[in-house]
């Protein structure tokens, strides 16, 4: 190969890298999804490069776990957030928290959760996370 040597990339785990926010939202969701199924540290969970925001999020959601759950199960109509599918749970609990730290626009957070969840989990979970995060919404304007 002639020319500039590749670029060499860290491969130290946990390593820094940036890319947009959507794909470190996604980054962040399996993060936790991770987490949620296997019971491991999230720590132990970053292979490679992990995106600052990605981490940063994952690890402010698994600390605030029991509060999102909460405000998940009092907005699911006769679910709790145990009893919802870990792929379901786990993007809700993503889009809650950035509900709850208003730097997303609703429109943004609700949008990138529904096409998690049609991507991931199935369509119709993407109009149960629509619904739950709607009602979620509803109740901080009134707050």
């Amino acid at each position: 190969m002639r020319g500039r040597s590749p670029q060499r990339r860290p491969h130290d785990r946990g390593a820094r890298v940036t890319l947009s926010r959507r794909a470190s939202r996604r980054t962040a969701f399996f993060l936790l999804y991770q987490w949620d199924v296997t019971g491991q540290p999230l720590a132990s969970l970053y292979e490679g490069e992990v995106d600052e925001f990605a981490r940063d999020t994952a690890e402010a959601v698994a600390a605030r776990v029991e509060e999102l759950d909460r405000q998940i199960t009092a907005a699911s109509e006769g679910w709790t957030a145990d009893r919802l599918g870990a792929v379901e749970r786990n993007i809700l609990r993503l889009a809650t928290y950035e509900l709850d730290e208003g730097s997303v626009p609703l429109e943004v957070v609700i949008d990138e959760a529904v096409t998690l969840a049609k991507r991931y989990a199935t369509e119709e979970a993407g109009g149960l996370v629509n619904g739950i995060l709607g009602r979620i919404a509803r109740e901080k304007e009134v707050a």
